[in-house]
């Protein structure tokens, strides 16, 4: 970092009130290009309040406030949404999807069997994709990582309006002759919801991450991953301004296709993150520009990275080489 850029990440915007040093140093906690308007809304608190200096206490109670007013904002608004949802729906309220991303390896022992019962096992396990595939319950698409990962083979994409469809179905799947010689060896679960950040440089992006739509893209891209904890103490304002910078650089890359799922409360991970393109390398450089980004800092884990190549079910089998 330079002298300029250092001098500007611990610069203090003028002042209108009397600051305290652990006040001073909060401030230098939130990023630069936000700090001056975070600043004025502290201010214009304590001016509300009738209070002269600013302490560790008064930044408390500001950023408190200005968070319990972007709650009851967005309870509003999704009150608002209900409503629309109901007289557009039919009074029946929004659903979200359950996401599933299952990975299995194959057990080298599989390839050690007759040919006569390997092609038994194949059909057999066949059979339940496609009953599941056909039956509108679940939304269901496979896809090969062989030569292209040494701890997983297939990935099973399921999206379900039933959590228990996604139990159910790989109690099925492991009856059969060759479930019994996969072995799983990741396994993300998440959920669909409304994103709370807004797309300031297309208004019009209407993106209803209540449904997931999987496109019909050649690769897809998968990791969970969890921000640090400094990223929920932030504002909503000044986690806005930074995905502000987030959103600018994705809607650079249109080839790639974002989907983004919820996993808190639920799995080990807060999101996981599945991106449809037809060319790699637009994804690589996404990926890339996004780690010069402010909002990297506040990423606490990323890991493990799946490259996926798109399969019907019967070729993602075959891809297996049984």
């Amino acid at each position: 970092m330079s002298i300029d850029e250092k001098e500007l990440e611990e610069s203090m915007p003028t002042t209108e009130l009397d600051w305290t040093d652990d006040a001073i140093a909060r401030m230098k906690n939130v990023p630069f290009f936000v700090r001056k308007g975070v600043v004025r809304g502290i201010e214009q608190f304590a001016k509300d309040k009738g209070v002269a200096l600013i302490d560790d206490d008064v930044v408390s109670r500001a950023r408190q406030e200005r968070e319990g007013a972007a709650i009851r904002e967005r309870r509003e608004q999704q009150k608002k949404e209900e409503s629309t949802a109901s007289s557009t729906n039919g009074d029946k309220p929004v659903k979200r999807q359950y996401v599933n991303f299952a990975f299995y390896k194959l057990d080298p022992d599989f390839r050690k069997l007759p040919q006569e019962e390997q092609d038994k096992a194949k059909k057999e396990y066949l059979d339940v994709l496609e009953e599941y595939d056909n039956n509108g319950d679940v939304i269901l698409l496979s896809y090969s990582m062989v030569g292209i990962r040494s701890d997983t083979d297939i990935m099973l994409w399921r999206i379900s309006y039933e959590l228990e469809m996604f139990q159910k179905m790989t109690t099925d799947l492991y009856k059969t002759g060759l479930g019994k010689y996969l072995i799983q060896t990741h396994h993300y679960l998440s959920m669909t919801k409304r994103s709370m950040y807004l797309d300031i440089f297309n208004p019009e992006h209407e993106e209803d991450r209540t449904h997931i739509i999987p496109g019909k893209a050649k690769y897809l891209f998968i990791y969970p991953f969890t921000k640090k904890r400094e990223w929920y103490l932030l504002t909503k304002h000044t986690r806005q301004g930074i995905m502000d910078e987030h959103i600018f650089v994705g809607n650079k890359y249109p080839s790639v296709k974002l989907n983004t799922s919820y996993s808190f409360g639920i799995d080990d991970h807060e999101f996981v993150v599945a991106f449809e393109c037809d060319y790699p390398d637009d994804f690589l450089d996404l990926v890339q520009e996004l780690r010069e980004t402010e909002g990297s800092r506040y990423v606490e884990n990323d890991l493990p990275i799946f490259t996926c190549m798109a399969m019907s079910l019967e070729d993602t089998i075959n891809s297996l080489g049984i």
